[in-house]
């Protein structure tokens, strides 16, 4: 059963040794995912799984790591060999920022369907008695003429209403996210988001969003579910 999540972006520059100079500018945005990571810790699950896109669908074991050689930085976290896509490399970061060491890293397809993402999540609630999840999720890069993609008009108000979900743990509405707008406007977190919700659909988790930030032009957000 799941019984406690933590919802986290993962920018490359949310590692300070990619940002550099810049790295105080999300000094905020990191203290929030270490709070939402805290509350992972302080849960007493039996299982943690980090939950993040990827290029394919796979679940890596506990002794699987990734790196930063893909954003020009030497830095390698976890072990070798070094095949997490980003958002499951952050998201291990995130965890041994915090003192834990992720059980398993599932990685999700920007084409997943909201059906197989649903099931995925159910499958790793059942997958233990007290099941947290550490879910890794962008939202829209079209924000504004500074983001990544260009400005589409959709783009805040479908980061507004993800933030509020999110802060509510409304696993109905993240459930129903459309997989074809989410492409359309850049948000990486739409496959992760579902794993989540079909994880967290027959428990009865409240929601805490501890921030909502677009420092760049993409929606970043943080929120803990217990």
């Amino acid at each position: 059963m799941l019984i406690a999540a933590a919802v986290c972006p993962h920018p490359p520059v949310l590692f300070p040794e990619v940002a550099r100079g810049a790295a105080p500018d999300l000094d905020g945005l990191r203290a929030a995912c270490d709070r939402a990571v805290a509350g992972l810790g302080r849960a007493g699950a039996d299982r943690l799984v980090v939950v993040g896109r990827g290029p394919r669908e796979h679940l890596f074991g506990s002794e699987t790591g990734g790196d930063l050689a893909d954003f020009g930085v030497v830095l390698r976290v976890g072990p070798e060999p070094a095949v997490l896509d980003l958002a499951a490399t952050t998201g291990r970061w995130l965890a041994e920022r915090g003192g834990l060491t992720p059980d398993g890293y599932l990685e999700v397809s920007s084409g997943t369907t909201p059906e197989r993402a649903a099931g995925l999540g159910a499958e790793l609630a059942g997958s233990a008695d007290r099941v947290a999840l550490l879910v890794m999720g962008d939202g829209s890069a079209r924000r504004t003429e500074h983001s990544p993609g260009y400005v589409d008009a959709r783009a805040v108000p479908h980061d507004d209403a993800v933030a509020e979900a999110l802060g509510a743990a409304d696993t109905a509405f993240l459930a129903r996210l459309d997989p074809q707008l989410a492409l359309e406007l850049m948000v990486a977190g739409r496959p992760a988001w579902q794993v989540l919700a079909g994880a967290a659909r027959e428990g009865a988790l409240t929601g805490d969003l501890l921030a909502y930030e677009a420092p760049y032009g993409v929606g970043y957000f943080v929120a803990a579910w217990a």
